[in-house]
């Protein structure tokens, strides 16, 4: 039978589980480096954890049955996991990049890839002619959807039909909406992306990342190079992943519902510029993630009237902490220009609107009345405090 999403988070496609002989509900730890073989040319279907290990083989199966992808890889980070992803191009070729995507991917690809020879486009793919950058070299389109930290929704259907006319790759970093709210490979990708850190693990205490993919070519060739390379998911990482994702459908709800409620209180706070949130009525993201997502996810970006406001709420939260990272069970106020895109020129990160005034929320699990009165304060408090920031 096809399982709905909230039990494939505990039991994947279920037809995958091998019983462990003991029983156990909680998939087991192998904390093994190596598996003995019976006798010569014969195998338990393990040799070396480097290849791969039983509890990330299962991590790997419920992912991919949350994608709804044929193969999924799980890797050490998230950035371990794009960057095994560039080693399936090679020099010469070209890729259209979304233009807002998280600091580190970019640098990935202006430091590295383009060390590799690989060429890039960096565009708005939101409000851009994604089809004319297309070159006779050009071999991918890389979004993210939302975008990290300007969360602008792309129409995934529209660039999977220009992919496709162009026979291009679609690779869609799904992280910020997680496999519970939106499956890019139902709406024509190749390859979605996910830093397994975030909403997956959930908890904020180990970092992992995943390639999922419903092409078999690709499968093959990213076997190869995790085995190659040696960045997959250790097994303990594994069975905290494992452990996370048994929640998700549960966190997911939960801090959606706290997104929205502190989207609608900063809406109407004087000192708050602009809200960027998919979920909010009347916009062009709206509709868009309404027609390919389950919901609007629990990350969202303000910008408030001044550089010296916004380092005063991230000095005088009591609750929320000042933070990288997200998706966890606490709500995290992240200052990109500094943190998270620290690395991106500065004219590029304006031009993107990632200015001194904004602010990342990655909203948790947390009571909703508490988060937006410890907001509150400090945004309050600022008039007293003006002083010291002139």
């Amino acid at each position: 039978m096809d399982l709905a999403i909230e039990t494939k988070c505990i039991y994947g496609n279920k037809k995958d589980w091998k019983k462990d002989p003991t029983g156990a509900i909680s998939f087991p730890i192998y904390q093994t480096a190596t598996y003995a073989h019976p006798e010569v040319g014969k195998s338990t279907g393990f040799d070396y954890s480097r290849l791969q290990n039983p509890t990330r083989e299962h991590l790997e199966k419920v992912v991919a049955a949350l994608e709804s992808g044929t193969d999924a890889l799980a890797f050490s980070s998230g950035m371990a996991a794009i960057t095994a992803l560039m080693e399936i191009f090679k020099p010469g070729d070209h890729l259209i990049t979304e233009a807002d995507l998280y600091g580190g991917s970019i640098r990935l690809f202006d430091n590295i890839s383009k060390k590799n020879g690989i060429d890039f486009s960096h565009i708005n793919c939101s409000t851009e002619d994604v089809e004319s950058y297309v070159k006779e070299n050009t071999k991918a389109i890389y979004i993210e959807t939302p975008t990290n930290p300007m969360m602008n929704v792309v129409d995934i259907r529209k660039i999977a039909d220009i992919a496709k006319k162009h026979n291009l790759l679609l690779i869609v970093d799904n992280t910020f909406l997680s496999p519970y709210f939106q499956n890019p490979l139902t709406l024509g990708a190749d390859v979605v992306i996910h830093s397994g850190t975030k909403f997956l693990g959930g908890h904020n205490d180990t970092l992992a990342g995943f390639v999922v993919t419903n092409k078999e070519e690709i499968s093959e060739k990213l076997r190869f190079i995790i085995k190659t390379v040696g960045s997959g998911l250790a097994p303990f990482d594994s069975w905290l992943l494992l452990r996370g994702i048994k929640t998700l459908s549960i966190r997911m709800e939960r801090a959606q519902e706290n997104a929205l409620a502190l989207v609608e209180y900063l809406l109407n706070e004087p000192k708050v510029k602009k809200v960027y949130y998919p979920g909010i009525k009347g916009t062009k993201g709206y509709e868009i993630c309404k027609k390919q997502a389950r919901g609007f996810g629990a990350m969202l970006t303000f910008e408030v009237e001044s550089k010296a406001l916004a380092q005063h709420i991230l000095k005088f939260t009591k609750l929320i902490p000042f933070a990288e990272s997200l998706g966890g069970v606490e709500t995290l106020l992240t200052y990109p220009c500094t943190q998270t895109h620290a690395d991106v020129p500065e004219e590029v990160r304006i031009a993107n609107g990632i200015t001194d005034s904004v602010l990342r929320m990655s909203v948790g699990i947390e009571n909703k009345e508490d988060l937006i009165a410890d907001l509150k304060y400090a945004i309050d408090s600022y008039d007293g405090y003006k002083a010291q920031y002139i």
